[in-house]
């Protein structure tokens, strides 16, 4: 059998194919993909039905078959069922709550220093260089820094556990990883088994960790390899698509140099900017779902035990629900993309992402007054991440 466009990372390699999307929305807008090896998928292309599936979490399971479309062997499965991304209600919401006061947003708004200083830091190395592959030479440092200082990590180990989030997200491509493999999420979860072990020992101390490893979840505390599982997903999390942000964001806005040229006459419009990126160029392509129960979503009949994949590519497309949908527009308002999700799953880390997007534009856009691309960029291989693995730019003051 096939694989189905969607299902094929070779299909993204050249951009994504929004034109394609936008015809099977119009045609088919639950529409059925087939796979090599395996069982197929419901792909979910409109706006109403992406929210449609994440507004009932009991209908369409994340734990069930995991979030994405491949399926996983049942260690990597059991795995990611301690990830809050796939964890069903009620369990979602007892492994959620206990840190939901960190994220909140006067709290995450506490750390625009911290975040404004290693923003300054980036761009002051950035400088010397001149010439920079963007991705990993600029961007992915901010979220590695802050998030291993959220979670108390030595700062030695910053460098590999950004390392390793990195072969996780890119699994399908070899130039990163070799063979394809989940390798990164094993030796990640080691780590944090370790470090979890020897925290236990010490004097607690104010950061995520403490937090975690302290609190209740669903009447238990978390085991050492449970929090394992659940440290790989908050560091890839907020890792990965951080850095896909931020690149994605400078090559957006490198294609509409006349909004580049907005933004730096007026920084008061970065949050709106910041919205855009994340709709045109969402840093996932989508969640996966598993039908419980035999069900109908948009006339079409689903199998219980069948695939539904949410495409927020698709979706934060929808004609229905954005004016001039494909082009971009940092003054588009009201913007309800579905990049964060919606309903049950809305990421944790929404605002520590909007405030890392706005205070790294304001830093990069009042640092360098020439940006340009110095070569083609080069897209990350993948059907889930939506990234480039490469953006030669020239950056001066």
């Amino acid at each position: 059998m096939a694989t189905g466009v969607l299902a094929d990372p070779q299909t993204f390699v050249d951009g994504v194919p929004h034109e394609l999307l936008a015809d099977l929305r119009r045609a088919s807008p639950v529409v059925w993909q087939d796979m090599d090896g395996e069982p197929g998928f419901w792909a979910v292309l409109r706006h109403a039905d992406v929210v449609t599936v994440a507004r009932e979490p009991v209908r369409y399971s994340a734990s069930e078959g995991g979030v994405v479309v491949e399926d996983l062997d049942e260690a990597s499965l059991e795995m990611m069922r301690m990830m809050l991304l796939a964890m069903d209600p009620p369990k979602h919401v007892e492994y959620r709550r206990p840190l939901a006061e960190t994220f909140k947003a006067k709290v995450i708004g506490e750390m625009e220093g911290q975040i404004r200083a290693i923003c300054g830091e980036l761009m002051d190395q950035a400088a010397e260089r001149g010439e920079v592959e963007f991705v990993h030479e600029v961007t992915s440092g901010l979220p590695s820094r802050v998030i291993g200082g959220l979670m108390g990590l030595p700062e030695e180990d910053w460098g590999r556990i950004h390392e390793l989030a990195e072969r996780l997200n890119a699994g399908q491509d070899s130039d990163i990883v070799g063979e394809a493999d989940y390798s990164g999420s094993i030796e990640m979860a080691m780590y944090a088994i370790e470090f979890a072990g020897r925290r236990r020992l010490e004097e607690p101390k104010p950061d995520l960790t403490t937090l975690i490893l302290e609190s209740d979840f669903g009447g238990q505390p978390m085991s050492d390899v449970d929090f394992g599982s659940f440290f790989v997903q908050l560091v890839t999390a907020g890792n990965d698509t951080t850095k896909t942000m931020l690149s994605s964001g400078l090559w957006a806005l490198l294609q509409h140099p006349d909004q580049l040229a907005e933004l730096r006459a007026d920084l008061s419009l970065l949050p709106g900017a910041v919205e855009e990126i994340l709709r045109w160029a969402n840093p996932l392509h989508y969640f996966r779902r598993t039908a419980t129960e035999h069900t109908v979503l948009h006339g079409v009949d689903i199998a219980a035990g069948d695939k539904v994949v949410m495409y927020y590519t698709s979706a934060n497309r929808d004609e229905d629900v954005f004016a001039d949908a494909q082009s971009f527009d940092i003054h588009r308002s009201p913007n309800p993309h579905l990049s964060f999700g919606i309903a049950e799953h809305f990421c944790l880390g929404v605002h520590l992402a909007r405030l890392e997007g706005r205070v790294f534009f304001e830093e990069l856009l009042r640092t360098f007054p020439v940006i340009e691309l110095t070569g083609e960029p080069v897209r990350l291989r993948s059907n889930l991440n939506n990234s480039f693995k490469r953006l030669p730019v020239r950056l001066a003051r």
